[in-house]
């Protein structure tokens, strides 16, 4: 199916152009609207909660009596208090809004309190006392897999003979990888207000990726229809896979309390509440074994991924589903057999995070690469170029889906001649042979990543098109905003059906009651979903308006048959090609179509085909296409402090035909950005008790404006081949985030020049004290032969 929009009726001039983004102008001067900058409604309440003392204890006692008289203090509520379900989830219900009998983690929400000032609502917190008895909690991977304690079953993809390509290898490694968690660190922490209506109705405005979840949890757990529910959400200051699932409990607590009181209720988190309460990227354990040739071709991998998923379900298992989908990354590998389990533990429920698993497989397969480069002495690109997906038989993943128009070999061969990267080789290992303080590293590694929700009902999406009589347009979708360029992208591409300029279109605040039953803005596919949505809506409109202007045009003055094949539409004018004297501002003919009744909105629908995937075979086609690329990254060690500073990056990814290279190229930045901070200094710590202690700027270290690679440069693959996505584009959301493991990759590259020709342990991230972990270690063995000189393949 082509869905590419290439329509002749048309002249298409703002596709592909470096349009601003939307909200450009009101970001840099303070004007653009979140949740918290609504002004306060009449008679509006503050939220906040008292959360578990203890990060697994069973509730005795819960004395509220205290709060109760406080000036200010207008209630204090329960799980009692919830008049409909208590519990909630994306998946499984198995989160309870406020804990009644058991708290799983460490501030889980028992008690919710809403005030008139934030003075009363302090106070009033103080004064709630919770008595609980502790119980046994697990706070590793480890502690969970030798007591048992998961999440859902135990998922497998496999493909060929393992078991036979281990018994004749010529070299076999083995190994555990142990991945960090990562936060979100989103700008605008997580926010809600709820304003009551008549009959029971209730508005919720929430910081959401996905506004239809919010209306779902809302009815369900104050016991009323959807209809009488309305999430609308203008923007997000920054969401990150965090506001897909994890909204729902403030946006709920606030609304249990406007449906209480008949008050507006408004809950904000702080960010520090914020980083110790909510879930983050999962962190994994990853225990692999693999077997190849002396050339460095893998023949076998079996690797068994554990992921920390908190206390309850939430997405952990369709982000392990992911995992395993790209466990294999850019290679082909003809006997695979990868399993995935998520473990309960006593954290705060682990949730989407850019990338949704996949940045753990990837950096566990590029882990891989590195050991069998260092155990066999050759250079980790030739290991992966032998390896990488090609053509014929050598294009077909472990879950038997075909790579179409398969780029990753153009990638690999354009990238290496013009980031210089045998030269720059060279250079390294002349440079740590000369230094005795620093290292050098360098690394240069491949991401092919699927494009589509894995779960197949997902992959739809409606808009509504209105066209008003100053020829002006309003899009409504189901898609949010988080700073991505989602809605500048859409506005693009509604103009460029009708031939305006994108200043004529405006996206609307996304909302339920204008698009129902809507999927999450996640998955890198909202453009995709919502943009092509769009279009359909406008191609009906234009169908309609181009039918009109032909019956206008055809009359015995113009002497032209009715045709609208023959209309067009350029410039903010349509016209008769066969005759362009006859022709109408767009705007004239909105006028005049309304003046005849002709309908001037339209809502449209998508669904992407030919996805699906069969999780009890592990086979399918989950993806519509894949989205490709690569980086080589050039690091710089401090052998005696272990700082890593990343000196180069030369990145070239595959986005199609672009819809805005401008918008697309922040997103580059922006990803692989947020990559590198994951794999070199973001830690997350936590206390023996389940205390997180880094929950803060201070103790939680993101990048900065000097991490950023002295030398940053970014290309794009042009590729017209894409035919099945809108205007032949590709989603650029989360690869360039998986293509920040090349600076994990190459920090580990650096150090197996001082660690020889046993592969290094080096976990991630590769913060300073890993760094100089390592190079202790290093300084403990004797010393080996040196890599070997690398050829071209």
């Amino acid at each position: 199916m082509t869905v590419a929009m290439d329509n002749p009726s048309k002249a298409m001039y703002t596709i592909g152009r470096a349009v601003p983004h939307d909200s450009a102008r009101e970001h840099v001067t303070g004007e653009a609207v979140f949740v918290d900058d609504l002004p306060p409604i009449h008679g509006e309440l503050l939220v906040d909660f008292v959360g578990s003392p203890s990060a697994h204890c069973r509730i005795k006692a819960i004395d509220v009596t205290g709060a109760l008289p406080k000036v200010g203090i207008v209630a204090v509520l329960t799980a009692r208090d919830v008049p409909g379900e208590i519990t909630f989830g994306p998946v499984f219900h198995d989160e309870e809004l406020l804990a009644s009998e058991e708290c799983h983690y460490l501030g889980q929400p028992v008690v919710v309190i809403a005030a008139t000032t934030r003075q009363a609502l302090a106070a009033g917190r103080k004064a709630i006392q919770i008595r609980c008895e502790p119980l046994p909690a697990i706070f590793s991977i480890e502690e969970a897999i030798a007591q048992k304690q998961f999440l859902g079953p135990t998922r497998r993809i496999q493909r060929g003979d393992v078991d036979g390509a281990f018994k004749h290898a010529e070299h076999f490694l083995k190994g555990t990888l142990n991945i960090g968690g990562q936060e979100h660190f989103y700008l605008e922490s997580q926010i809600a207000i709820a304003v009551p209506g008549e009959s029971g109705q209730i508005t919720v405005y929430s910081s959401t990726q996905n506004p239809a979840e919010i209306q779902a949890v809302v009815a369900r757990c104050l016991r009323l229809q959807y209809n009488q529910v309305v999430c609308a959400c203008k923007r997000m200051g920054g969401g990150f896979g965090g506001k897909e699932t994890q909204a729902a409990q403030p946006a709920i607590l606030a609304a249990l309390v406007a449906a209480k009181t008949k008050r507006p209720a408004r809950i904000a988190f702080s960010n520090d509440l914020d980083m110790i309460v909510t879930g983050k990227r999962h962190p994994y354990q990853v225990r692999y074994q693999v077997s190849f040739t002396s050339e460095g071709l893998i023949t076998g991998l079996k690797a068994d991924f554990y992921s920390n998923g908190g206390f309850s379900a939430d997405l952990s298992l369709a982000v392990m589903e992911r995992t395993l989908l790209h466990a294999e990354n850019a290679y082909y590998i003809p006997n695979i057999s990868v399993t995935g389990t998520v473990c309960r533990t006593n954290l705060p429920s682990n949730t989407a995070f850019r990338g949704f698993g996949g940045p753990q497989a990837v950096a566990a397969m590029e882990n891989i690469i590195e050991d069998m480069a260092a155990s066999l002495g050759i250079d980790a690109c030739i290991i992966r170029q032998r390896n990488c997906y090609s053509t014929n038989e050598r294009d077909v993943t472990p879950y038997g889906q075909r790579i179409q128009h398969n780029t990753l070999p153009i990638i690999f061969a354009n990238l290496v001649e013009t980031a210089q990267y045998q030269e720059r080789l060279g250079a390294v290992k002349m440079f740590n042979a000369e230094s005795r303080t620093h290292l050098k590293g360098i690394a240069l590694v491949p991401v092919k990543f699927g494009i589509s929700f894995t779960r197949r009902t997902l992959n739809q999406a409606n808009a509504l098109v209105n066209i008003y009589l100053d020829g002006t347009i309003q899009v409504s979708t189901g898609g949010t905003e988080m700073g991505q360029g989602l809605n500048t992208k859409i506005r693009q591409l509604v103009a460029d059906q009708f031939a305006l300029t994108p200043e004529m279109v405006l996206l609307m605040p996304t909302s339920t009651e204008k698009n129902n039953n809507t999927s999450p803005t996640a998955a890198s596919a909202s453009t995709d979903l919502n943009g092509t949505a769009a279009v359909k809506a406008c191609e009906q409109l234009r169908k309609r308006l181009a039918e009109f202007a032909a019956r206008r045009f055809a009359s015995a003055e113009s002497g032209i048959e009715f045709s609208p094949v023959h209309v067009r539409f350029e410039r903010g004018e349509v016209f008769d090609i066969r005759k362009p004297v006859c022709r109408f501002s767009f705007k004239d003919l909105v006028k005049l179509a309304y003046e005849q009744r002709i309908d001037l909105g339209e809502r449209g629908f998508y669904a992407t085909p030919g996805v699906d995937f069969n999780r009890d075979t592990g086979r399918g086609n989950p993806f519509l296409y894949y989205t490709n690329g690569a980086a080589v990254s050039e690091v710089l060690l401090n052998r005696f402090t272990g700082d890593v500073k990343v000196k180069r990056v030369d990145l070239l990814i595959d986005v199609g035909r672009s819809i805005n290279p401008g918008v697309d190229r922040g997103q580059v930045i922006g990803g692989f950005v947020q990559g590198m901070g994951w794999v070199t200094m973001e830690e997350l710590r936590y206390s023996e008790t389940g205390e997180l202690l880094s929950h803060s700027p201070t103790t939680y270290k993101i990048p900065h404006v000097t991490d950023l690679p002295e030398i940053f440069n970014i290309q794009f693959l042009d590729n017209p081949h894409n035919t099945v996505n809108i205007y032949s584009s590709k989603a650029v959301g989360e690869p360039p985030l998986l293509l920040g493991v090349s600076v994990w990759a190459a920090v580990k590259n650096a150090l197996s020049f001082v660690a020889g020709r046993e592969p290094l342990n080096l976990q991630l991230p590769a913060t300073n004290e890993e760094v100089l972990r390592c190079l202790s270690l290093c300084k403990q063995r004797s010393a080996l032969a040196p890599i070997k000189e690398s050829v071209p393949v």
